[in-house]
């Protein structure tokens, strides 16, 4: 792994668990083990450029996921139960005590418009991934049921969080298909 990898991935961590403001710069640099002129090196901007870098680390991961979910579906009620599924693994795995994520980085970060613009368009991408499964899948209104999948699992993730429990996010697909 590059020291830049080292980085954003430590960094994405770290946000995750604690929040954009509670994380400081030593933390992130201590925990990846590298010295401060690696960080301004790879992120001139410094902890800004890194959460943005974070998000987009964390996105690349949730599409992974969305496709590792939907590519083997047979239908998208099948691939929404599997994602699911797939979340709530992941939030037992280490996410317990942590916001959705990407709304972690990006809404906790600095009141920017360049972090919510990037916001706008991480979940954009999440949504046409998922929109673009849906169709495949037979789905009439993809880019609706897609936006409105994301949305559960927003929601899902938050309660999951509150009750420091998986199963919101497993039982989200019968909610949402009864």
């Amino acid at each position: 792994m590059t020291t830049r990898e080292r980085l954003i991935s430590t960094a994405a961590q770290l946000f995750r668990a604690q929040g954009y403001h509670a994380t400081g710069i030593a933390e992130v640099l201590a925990a990846a083990r590298v010295p401060k002129g690696s960080l301004y090196h790879h992120f001139p901007a410094g902890k800004a450029d890194l959460a943005r870098a974070a998000a987009d680390f964390i996105a690349e991961v949730m599409l992974r996921i969305v496709d590792d979910a939907f590519l083997p579906a047979p239908s998208w009620q099948h691939g929404v139960a599997t994602f699911c599924h797939k979340l709530a693994k992941l939030f037992e795995r280490r996410e317990k005590a942590s916001a959705c994520p990407i709304s972690a980085l990006l809404f906790d970060g600095p009141e920017e418009a360049d972090f919510r613009a990037h916001a706008e368009a991480t979940f954009a991408r999440l949504i046409a991934a998922m929109a673009a499964h849906a169709r495949r899948l037979g789905v009439e209104d993809a880019d609706g049921a897609a936006e409105l999948l994301l949305v559960a699992i927003e929601g899902g993730w938050t309660l999951a969080r509150t009750r420091r429990n998986a199963d919101v996010l497993r039982r989200l697909a019968s909610r949402l298909f009864p």
